[in-house]
């Protein structure tokens, strides 16, 4: 047998047991809390794994592994801005949410954001074209990626790749929901770990170890690669590293996140979710960092750095476990895609149409998935950009538009509609705007002060909770 048909079956398999997993999922959905929130009812392994899951992408197993490849040391800022964020969420974040979507019976992040008053459809309105704008171009990043694992896997045209694996997507994401997608998450998200645990400790194995791996590093490296402000210096400098930290700003913003917080069902569960929660992120972009270091060493000529996961694997491993690691990138990819997916239905069909008939409102949540899949399949076809790119700025436009009023409101401190619009406006809207202008060093402009203003106004228009 040779590697492209063990890869293929290996894949086959994979992607059957997530459409098994679907038609289960679908006999647990029968009301729209079902289908956005699972009933609140998520354990703490689900919950945790499949939220940060959730909160990857093939940005963290390709983008990350080939930053810290192409960047060197500066890449490891990556490390402390984005667990940083993980552990703000499931400390501090995960716990409040999950006392005030209680408290409201809230199921999505948009209707606590909007409260009451006259300022709710208006909010309502702005939360769902931010989400839904930003994560058409984040879900498409992942079809292109899935493409592009596909296509050089088996040779295949990347067009028709991208619709193989949107197809995929599509069919469990529609069948069954929330619960569907949690499971899928955490089945992808073990795996994912366990691809960032074994693929980097066998890379360092063969460098010759951590004594032998810092001895390479200024042989493959520039001074400037081995310098934490990379080609920066003085105030610039300091801009990159305050603008790489700054990546960190968007994880409590994420609506596909922040659902799963409030879907936990106990106390004691979200306790043991805090520590999975927060120990995934570190096994992953830590052994994600520490591959693409061992593989400059390896192979320090690579002209597709975001490929040097597959070029290693390929270089230690029989071709089954080449397999096995596809899989492990595809589901990054599909962990992402499907939770944008349906977070992107809700917004749409449920916050700002919300329908007392539940079949009815299943029909459009399941219409909506349906819509954004091929809009987003459109953009990954005609439209193609760099996955690292595409990711980071949606990353950033919606945890500046939602994270800031986000803080404030679970401060227990009350916000006036308007100010609550002004806030979500202008986070979302100077992102946006400022990604168009030339880079700053590390993107400080787009990753930092749109969250810092929104964050002010939401601030200064605050008044004491009731």
């Amino acid at each position: 047998m040779n590697r492209e048909t063990i890869i293929l079956v290996t894949l086959i398999g994979y992607k059957v047991l997530l459409i098994v997993i679907g038609f289960w999922a679908s006999k647990r959905t029968k009301t729209s809390e079902d289908f956005f929130i699972g009933g609140k009812t998520l354990g703490p392994w689900v919950a945790a794994v499949s939220s940060s899951a959730s909160a990857s992408s093939a940005w963290s197993l390709l983008g990350v592994s080939g930053a810290a490849y192409i960047m060197g040391l500066p890449a490891l800022l990556l490390f402390p801005a984005v667990v940083g964020g993980y552990i703000f969420n499931w400390l501090w974040l995960a716990p409040r949410i999950r006392k005030v979507g209680n408290s409201t019976g809230a199921i999505t992040l948009t209707e606590l954001l909007a409260g009451k008053g006259d300022w709710t459809k208006p909010i309502a309105v702005i939360c769902s074209v931010t989400i839904v704008f930003s994560f058409a171009f984040y879900v498409a990043a992942q079809f292109q990626a899935a493409g592009g694992t596909f296509s050089s896997s088996f040779g295949m045209s990347t067009e028709s790749a991208i619709i193989t694996g949107t197809l995929i997507i599509l069919v469990y994401t529609l069948l069954g929901g929330f619960w569907a997608v949690s499971v899928t998450d955490t089945l992808q998200g073990l795996l994912m770990a366990a691809v960032a645990i074994i693929l980097p400790i066998f890379a360092l194995y063969e460098v010759g170890g951590i004594s032998e791996l810092l001895k390479s590093l200024p042989i493959v490296y520039s001074a400037n690669q081995l310098s934490i402000s990379g080609d920066f210096y003085g105030w610039m400098g300091f801009a990159f590293v305050i603008g790489m930290l700054g990546i960190g700003l968007g994880n409590p913003g994420q609506p596909h996140v922040v659902n799963r917080f409030m879907a936990i069902q106990n106390d004691s569960d979200m306790r043991l979710a805090k520590v999975i929660g927060i120990a995934w992120p570190t096994l992953v972009y830590g052994g994600m960092l520490l591959l693409g270091l061992c593989a400059r060493v390896l192979m320090p000529s690579q002209d597709n750095h975001e490929q040097v996961l597959f070029d290693v694997t390929t270089l230690l491993f029989h071709p089954i476990v080449a397999g096995i690691i596809i899989a492990a990138v595809l589901s990054a990819i599909m962990s992402t895609a499907d939770s944008q997916l349906l977070v992107s239905a809700s917004s749409m069909s449920y916050d700002l149409h919300k329908s007392q008939n539940a079949s009815k409102s299943l029909m459009w949540s399941r219409i909506t998935v349906a819509a954004m899949c091929i809009f987003s399949l459109l953009i990954a076809l005609y439209a193609p950009e760099a996955i690292f790119t595409r990711v980071l700025f949606a990353w950033a436009a919606i945890g500046a538009a939602f994270g800031p009023l986000l803080i404030v409101l679970m401060l227990g401190y009350q916000v006036p509609g308007k100010i609550r619009f002004l806030s979500i406006s202008l986070g979302f809207s100077l992102t946006v705007v400022l990604s168009w202008q030339p880079n700053s060093p590390g993107d400080i402009l787009e990753r930092v002060i749109p969250f810092a203003l929104a964050f002010g106004i939401a601030w200064l228009g605050k008044k004491k909770g009731a």
